[in-house]
């Protein structure tokens, strides 16, 4: 062995070389800041491509009598009109239960319902024609709120009930009860590129769909179903999207159906782009919920008895609501184990919009309600709520008997004590919390406050066939890697996560692997990229691609170099073979001439996985992610305004695959959750109009409004499930961090009332919510 050998294997261990567990950039990041990044609005439009537009229902509930399109017709660059009886196909673009048409035919249940397509030479000339219809209607009755809805009994899917133990012997014998109600609202996905689709035919029938979307291969489906043709006819690609959040999920077959229906009967290319205003009135948010509890307790705050009943705001449609649904049902427990509870969850149908997935899936909806219980158990005993928190913690994963949640499902890699434990010791939360006891003793008119509050938040898709993978992995004769899965990118770097899993698997830097487009001619029958499960399943299945052209270039060097295949290593652009390293490039060329297969595809599926939607019991989730926040605010008692002094945030990232993606997922999440539960109001009138439809009258936080003071740690932990290289997910369980931010402006709200009332405060806490409270915790002391 030459020294030139041996240093190199005394230096370039395996920390060296390693493509994962190491902060690295976005992958599009440089193109990002540049402008160079190709969004599906800036693909070069093809000659002859038209414009499309949405003409929209003006109505909340009603039966068109009649509709008049002649001036539509005729207006300026006009080419087209159509309506539901020009679809070739299947008139819907549900994603589940098939109620929800691509044009309304007859029927409108909600203003902004699409009830005909428009398609002209340019997009201002395509909607401004839209405003050109004469509809009749004969309007019929309207029910806006999930409160109405359910006094109407008005629902699209049956109620979801779990039990477990006995709840009300178990309340009745209680030492304390406390009973209660809560109104938490929607929130708008609010992602900077709007919803949008370029659908340009192809000879024999075929359709080529570019799609901002979450979920190609169902945009595929719906494409097809609205054709009439198979799915091997259709063809949806996905480059990267302006951000998804959920709203891209299932809500963008609306856009990929019309623009696709309207290139099909043109034989032309269809671009379909939703304004803002349009995209607001059209599209479905995050549920809001409405939730009646009775909670027994004992003097430590511990919790023996729980009821809920939590109805949301479905919108005209099922969507995903069902899903929403039961992930709020199987979050209601957070990080606290639950011995008797009764659980009911319904799905009101209301005349708004059809809600649909938005960043934790329902996750947030549930375990916000049992924290607002906490909170208020915590006050009305005088304990800190921390304390009472702690209390009814699940056990550790050695506690038998406080480890099983109210869905059957064991706890078994449970970290919430040692996290929260070392949060509020680096937070100084104890000391803080006195420091804003004692400001407020001595400062009449602003109030601080400061919570801390944890998380448990189960990573897969709640129908278990969803928990599964597909990828390509091409190794071409220079030493180059292309990688293509079937996630989609949204800005959150799925592409750059799965790149660094298959570097690190053939032992590249990351400049040799390129991940491109995702294409459903490439890989078929994908799942959406939600859940969280992105990197999880589309790593999985991009490693065991790599893996497979690992070994055969391992099977064919030991044979050509006469070694011994477990001597050979893959590490810093080289195989190193019985000691002597070789060029990557030069051992795949030798490869490629003895006619060895260089590219492979990868499947992955969960294991472990098993749900019963009737009992609702099983094991829906393969690991928990877990995570605490400490929040402290400043609230103006006069004006309801209130600031983010400082936040502390811990999450448990597992191994973290790329540390520096995953803290700013953290940070992403931490900022629009603290929008959804402080200043995003959705507001409908008393004819069902969405009036918060624009950036002037719907609030997300500003760079304003993050606090100075932001300290964003990832907790030291392994998964101790087989995900990813040991990493957990990161998406959507950041966003319940800012329940802390909620919970200390109801803290600072209550010191009003020296901390003896529990304020009536909802989400969002608005500056108007907020004084409301004030005022109601000052009659409350009078």
């Amino acid at each position: 062995m030459n020294k030139t050998t041996e240093s190199f294997l005394q230096q370039k261990s395996a920390k060296d070389w390693a493509a994962v567990g190491v902060p690295r950039p976005h992958e599009s990041a440089a193109l990002h800041v540049l402008g160079e990044a190709t969004y599906t609005d800036d693909i070069p439009e093809m000659q002859g491509t038209l414009h499309a537009a949405l003409g929209l229902s003006q109505k909340a509930h009603a039966h068109i009598k009649g509709m008049d399109l002649a001036a539509v017709k005729q207006s300026r660059g006009v080419v087209a009109v159509y309506t539901a009886k020009d679809i070739p196909g299947t008139n819907d673009c549900g994603p589940i239960i098939h109620d929800d048409p691509i044009l309304a035919d007859g029927l409108v249940e909600y203003v902004g319902q699409p009830i005909f397509l428009v398609i002209a030479d340019t997009h201002d000339n395509a909607r401004r024609a839209t405003r050109m219809a004469k509809v009749e209607y004969e309007e019929l009755q309207a029910i806006l709120t999930p409160q109405e809805a359910k006094k109407a009994q008005s629902f699209v899917l049956p109620p979801m009930h779990l039990r477990r133990g006995d709840f009300r012997k178990a309340f009745e014998g209680a030492p304390h009860r406390v009973k209660g109600e809560l109104y938490v609202g929607g929130q708008e996905q609010f992602y900077l590129e709007g919803q949008i689709s370029y659908a340009v035919p192809k000879e024999d029938r075929g359709m080529h769909v570019y799609c901002s979307t979450q979920h190609p291969s169902e945009m595929q489906h719906v494409v097809a179903h609205a054709l009439n043709l198979h799915s091997h006819h259709v063809v949806v690609e996905c480059r990267r999207m302006g951000g998804g959040f959920g709203g891209k999920e299932s809500q963008s077959a609306l856009w990929a159906a019309a623009a696709s229906i309207a290139a099909a009967k043109l034989n032309r290319p269809v671009k379909l782009r939703a304004d803002r205003d349009d995209d607001m009135m059209v599209t479905g948010k995050r549920h809001d919920f409405h939730y009646e509890y009775e909670v027994g307790y004992d003097d430590d705050g511990r919790i023996l008895a729980a009821k809920v009943e939590m109805v949301s705001r479905a919108g005209y449609s099922a969507d995903l609501s069902g899903p929403v649904a039961t992930r709020a049902v199987c979050h209601f427990d957070n990080t606290y184990y639950l011995s008797d509870v009764d659980i009911l969850a319904l799905c009101g149908k209301t005349n708004t919009q059809s809600n649909t997935a938005f960043r934790g899936f329902g996750g947030p909806q549930g375990a916000i309600a049992i924290e607002y219980i906490m909170d208020e158990i915590a006050r009305t005993l005088g304990k800190d709520a921390l304390d009472v928190r702690k209390t009814n913690f699940y056990g550790r994963n050695d506690e038998e008997g406080r480890n099983v949640t109210q869905y059957g499902q064991k706890v078994v890699d449970n970290v919430i004590h040692e996290l929260v434990a070392e949060l509020e010791a680096d937070s100084d939360y104890r000391q803080r919390r006195d420091a804003v006891r004692a400001f407020n003793e001595t400062s009449p008119v602003l109030k601080k406050g400061i919570a801390l509050t944890p998380l448990k938040f189960g990573i897969a898709f709640n129908l278990t066939h969803l928990n599964q993978a597909g990828a390509l992995v091409h190794v071409y004769v220079d030493g180059s890697v292309l990688v293509n899965h079937g996630g989609t990118e949204m800005g959150q770097g799925v592409n750059t996560k799965v790149a660094q899993v298959v570097a690190h698997e053939l032992g590249l830097d990351l400049s040799h692997v390129r991940v491109s487009a995702t294409d459903t001619s490439k890989v078929a029958n994908t799942s959406a990229t939600a859940a969280s499960t992105g990197a999880d399943l589309n790593g999985k299945a991009a490693q065991d691609a790599a893996r497979q052209i690992r070994e055969r270039l391992t099977a064919f060097a030991a044979q050509a170099w006469k070694a011994d295949p477990a001597s050979i290593r893959f590490a810093d652009n080289q195989i190193v073979i019985d000691g002597n390293p070789q060029p990557f490039e030069e051992v795949v060329r030798k490869a490629y001439n003895a006619r060895v297969q260089l590219w492979s595809d990868g499947f992955y599926a969960t294991p472990g996985l098993h749900w019963d939607a009737a009992s609702m019991t099983g094991n829906p989730f393969f690991y928990f992610a877990y995570g605490a926040a400490v929040s402290e605010v400043v609230v103006d008692t006069l004006t309801g305004e209130w600031k983010l002094l400082r936040a502390d945030a811990l999450y448990d990232a597992g191994n973290s695959l790329n540390p520096a993606i995953d803290i700013g997922q953290v940070e992403g999440g931490f900022i629009q959750g603290m929008g959804w539960l402080t200043t995003e109001e959705l507001w409908w009138n008393q004819a069902g109009k969405l009036m918060t439809h624009a950036p002037s009258t719907y609030k997300i936080p500003g760079i304003s409004d993050c606090p100075r003071d932001f300290r964003v740690k990832l907790f030291k932990n392994r998964n101790a499930s087989d995900s990813i290289h040991r990493s957990k997910a990161v998406g959507e369980p950041p966003l319940l961090l800012p329940f802390s931010v909620f919970f200390a402006i109801r803290d600072a709200v209550a010191s009003v009332g020296d901390y003896k009332v529990n304020p009536p405060l909802n989400a969002p806490a608005t500056s108007e919510a907020i004084l409301n409270a004030v005022d109601a915790v000052r009659a409350a002391g009078k």
